[in-house]
């Protein structure tokens, strides 16, 4: 493997990381949106 694909593959693994980071994040917001909505029910 020469460096230009180990660059691609670092760039592919990078964008995938990011998006997994962020529908992490957005679960972590919906689960405390629901969280703050239930509490206000009782």
């Amino acid at each position: 493997m020469n460096r230009d694909e180990e660059e691609e593959l670092k760039r592919i693994r990078k964008g995938r990381n990011l998006a997994l980071g962020l529908v992490l994040l957005g679960f972590a917001v919906l689960f405390y949106a629901i969280t703050i909505v239930r509490m206000g029910d009782g």
